[in-house]
């Protein structure tokens, strides 16, 4: 299985990343291998100082395509949850000058943790949530996914033009804005239409 990530899909967060609006979706990749299950704690690289951490939902895919049009992509998905993508900041900021890809600041060893995968009809509208990252007890970010420049069917049509998409896949759809560092200790919550799904530490 793989991750298929969605960039600056908040315009607030391009703002404060300083970047633009995309006029389509910004798509990476994570590798199973990225997966960090069960509120397990993450362990920050000796390799890089700045481990940023990026609240989203994501969604799972409960079917297999590609070429999917957004009105036929929702029968796709099966399952929602809530991840936080951990990107490696120095290091992506240094690939980025070069003019390198930066799947090693984004696609490293348990960069990607996710939630349990829940029902769609534990929501009364599962594309439709509201979500909220806590540090330390302190909110980061919270916003609700009404607020995406582009909603998952759109996502899906236009990832599934270059990936198929399989079973078992995860759609992170993006981060808003109040992305930040994490420090050894930190304790992250987060939550999604208001029920706990994320509770771990940084080692």
């Amino acid at each position: 299985m793989k991750i298929i990530c969605v960039g600056r899909n908040y315009a607030q967060h391009a703002a404060e990343m300083g970047a633009t609006v995309p006029s389509e979706p910004v798509l990476f990749i994570k590798p199973d291998s990225a997966l960090l299950r069960e509120n397990k704690p993450f362990y920050i690289p000796e390799w890089t100082q700045a481990v940023h951490y990026e609240c989203e939902v994501f969604y799972r895919i409960g079917k297999k395509g590609k070429y999917i049009s957004a009105r036929h992509a929702l029968p796709y998905i099966d399952g929602v949850g809530l991840g936080i993508d951990f990107t490696a900041r120095d290091v992506q900021e240094t690939c980025k000058q070069q003019g390198l890809p930066w799947e090693k600041a984004k696609a490293f060893h348990d960069s990607a943790a996710v939630s349990e995968v829940l029902p769609l009809e534990a929501f009364p509208d599962p594309y439709r949530l509201d979500f909220e990252l806590r540090v330390n007890g302190e909110t980061r970010q919270k916003a609700h996914t009404d607020e995406m420049l582009f909603t998952l069917p759109q996502i899906m049509e236009h990832a599934s033009r270059y990936f198929l998409v399989k079973i078992g896949d995860f759609v992170f759809t993006g981060t808003p804005a109040g992305v930040g560092p994490v420090q050894i200790g930190d304790h992250l919550e987060g939550f999604l239409n208001g029920r706990k799904l994320l509770d771990f530490y940084i080692k």
